[in-house]
């Protein structure tokens, strides 16, 4: 008697881009997309706060072969706390299509920790069917150069000495460095904005962070062939051990250190003054991201602006829909923003 062998199930790969707020992840994953070339890619998109922007600006991307239906929105915290409520059905829900996507690939949170999340691809019934083909860390380099992510070692001191049981963590370094030490490609993004030897140092800096050698790219608005970006083929879910984390050994993650919210913003006089004031409000509260929408006077087009710490960037991108010229601005930041004075300042039409 012959016995037929049973062909293995071909486990559908998975890319994770994880990157702190602002690094330019959804336009990656954008370039991504316009190059996928009849290929079916699926796209999970995560936020932290309850308004979603970045699935909205991938829905209005206008790209062929990339309906609707292919972007699925979770924005109801950070996936990596959210793993069993949110991830795990959104996930058996894209494998169980009668067409199921060839690749799906997952926009985290800027605050997420990309272990959590690396770790629920070994569920019994998801580690059959998926597996991790590598996680890209997006870098912004210029803020980087800054120093966005470094402790001050005066301030700490400052701090220590007037009360020298203080356990100081830095919020921002600690989500950073995660993001960094999960990843298998490491993607320095923004570096048009940089001279070579600010480069340089950038690229010294996330080598010392880094616990073993990875690829690292420089890129100028996401801009990566995709063959580059997909086919890893990392099996990151059985390599959780080379991967370490600030919070390891942690019962469970949270977002205390940092709060999201979204205003509603008035018609704008002009599209210069609005962004201008979007920086000014960034300077004097010490926002870390500023993204959403605005109407302008006389434009049919909505006004999409994007922000990171004080630079930013906006764009005419697609019609409004309806009468309602209201706009909606999602603000992140430290825990203590002072909502109020935020929102005084950008109502001004």
């Amino acid at each position: 008697m012959t016995i037929a062998a049973t062909a293995p199930v071909r486990k559908i790969p998975v890319t994770v881009i994880t990157g702190f707020l602002g690094a330019g992840k959804t336009t990656l994953l954008r370039n991504l997309l316009s190059q996928a070339h009849g290929r079916r890619i699926a796209v999970v998109v995560n936020e932290f706060g309850a308004l979603g922007i970045d699935g909205e600006t991938l829905r209005s991307c206008g790209i062929e072969g990339c309906p609707d239906e292919d972007i699925v929105e979770l924005t109801n915290g950070c996936l990596c706390c959210t793993v069993a409520d949110d991830f795990l059905p959104t996930m058996r829900t894209l494998i169980d299509r009668p067409e199921p996507p060839e690749h799906i690939v997952i926009e985290t949170s800027g605050l997420a920790l990309p272990k959590p999340l690396l770790k629920a691809f070994g569920w019994p019934d998801i580690r059959t069917r998926m597996t991790v083909d590598g996680v890209i860390t997006l870098v912004d380099t210029p803020a980087v150069a800054e120093g966005r992510f470094a402790d001050d070692p005066e301030a700490i001191a400052a701090q220590q000495a007037q009360d020298p049981s203080l356990d100081h963590d830095n919020p921002l370094s600690e989500v950073f460095e995660d993001q960094l030490l999960s990843a298998d490609l490491v993607v320095l993004n923004k570096t048009d904005l940089l001279s070579e030897d600010a480069l340089e140092k950038v690229e010294a800096e996330i080598t010392s962070l880094l616990p073993r050698k990875r690829v690292m790219l420089r890129a100028v608005e996401g801009k990566l062939d995709p063959a580059v970006l997909l086919g890893l083929d990392a099996g990151a879910e059985d390599d959780l051990a080379a991967r370490p984390s600030h919070h390891d050994g942690a019962d469970e993650h949270e977002h205390d250190d940092f709060e999201s919210f979204a205003l509603s913003v008035p018609e704008q006089a002009g599209a210069e003054a609005f962004v201008k004031r979007l920086s000014d409000v960034a300077a004097k509260f010490d926002v870390l991201r500023l993204k959403g929408f605005a109407a302008v006077k006389g434009k049919s087009l909505r006004l999409a602006v994007q922000g990171v710490g004080t630079r930013m960037r906006h764009a005419f991108d697609v019609p409004l829909a309806g009468a309602d010229r209201t706009g909606r601005i999602v603000v992140i930041g430290k825990k203590g923003l002072d909502r109020a004075g935020i929102e005084a300042a950008l109502q001004e039409g």
